[in-house]
């Protein structure tokens, strides 16, 4: 069995998720690339980036609203590579949808992705971690810090997502796995880019010119810093949030 470490990425095929897949490449780890059928984003690209860098990859679908699919996701990098060292529960949706017309359907589905998803990607990989292992959880401004009409579900999720983080730190600390959360900005990413669900390229465009760094953000600039909750570096470092949104959540608006 190779010594090499091992990292598992949920919603790996674009964004955020083939930026992470990436970096945890470039720092050595093998990585199962997590992807989703209905996703039109092709993972075979986050494979050939991973490959680019000279790291090792396998692509492997996933649906994170099934328990069983996630225990399988994780089952393969398993039987793969034979360890298991780091977890990015990065697989999210995005849907409008106003609070008054809103149905259970429309609430359901999105905290089914993205709050019970990253709740079973935690639990699966959770069973296999040994000390010095991490799972990062991608939440979002929109309920890790501000609220967001028309996407009160969205928020919800968001928001638990870091209440889960900082109980599974207290709970697995004591066994040396980290476990914490990263809140992004606004980032340019093909779910922000949505005009009809997001904000849309010219959102984004607007953003910008009162975003305090003067730009949004790349999905790099989040993934790096996953790369960094997921290495040795960041060895005391659990139960946090960190936001990566250029200074947007602590700027005054004229």
């Amino acid at each position: 069995m190779s010594a090499a470490p091992v990292a598992v990425v949920t919603g790996a095929a674009s964004g955020i998720g083939r930026e992470t897949a990436v970096v945890l490449a470039r720092s050595g780890h093998r990585v199962a690339i997590g992807t989703y059928s209905g996703d039109p984003h092709d993972p075979e690209k986050t494979l050939a980036a991973v490959q680019e860098v000279g790291g090792e990859g396998a692509v492997v679908e996933v649906d994170v609203r099934s328990t069983a699919s996630v225990d399988a996701f994780v089952g393969a990098a398993l039987e793969r590579w034979g360890r298991l060292d780091v977890a990015v529960a990065n697989a999210g949706i995005l849907r409008e949808a106003a609070f008054a017309t809103m149905t259970d359907e429309q609430w359901d589905d999105i905290l089914q992705v993205d709050l019970h998803g990253v709740m079973r990607t935690a639990r699966a990989a959770a069973r296999h971690l040994t000390a010095g292992g991490s799972i990062t959880a991608i939440s979002s401004i929109a309920g890790g810090v501000y609220g967001w009409q028309a996407h009160a579900h969205y928020a919800t999720a968001k928001a638990g997502v870091l209440g889960l983080v900082r109980s599974l730190a207290v709970e697995y600390g004591p066994v040396g796995v980290r476990v914490n959360a990263i809140i992004p900005g606004l980032i340019e990413t093909p779910q922000s880019s949505d005009p009809v669900n997001s904000l849309g390229p010219d959102g984004l465009k607007r953003a910008g010119e009162y975003i305090p760094a003067g730009r949004v953000g790349r999905p790099e600039e989040v993934a790096e810093v996953v790369g960094f909750l997921s290495s040795s570096a960041a060895s005391y470092v659990s139960g946090q949030a960190i936001v990566v949104d250029g200074a947007l959540t602590v700027a005054m608006r004229d």
